[in-house]
């Protein structure tokens, strides 16, 4: 091998070492992105289903519904 041919060849696996070093940066750039965005999205619908189980508690936990369910109760087995 000579010395040109050498050269060509240290620069070429140079250059092709660093355009895969900026492609694989770029991915992992691209997939933390994408994975904020779905953290985003999915901390919001945890917030939406907290405050539906907090209501659905409060239903349950009411006085009149509990009334309510005693007196279909015992209109059922009267």
């Amino acid at each position: 091998m000579d010395l040109w041919t050498m050269i060509v060849l240290v620069t070429a696996i140079g250059c092709g070492a660093g355009l895969l070093g900026d492609y694989f940066k770029t991915q992992r750039v691209k997939a933390s992105k994408l994975a904020n965005t779905d953290d985003g999205h999915l901390q919001a619908e945890l917030e939406a289903l907290r405050k539906r189980v907090a209501v659905l508690e409060k239903i349950v936990t009411d006085e009149r519904y509990e009334l309510s369910r005693e007196l279909s109760a015992l209109e059922r087995t009267g």
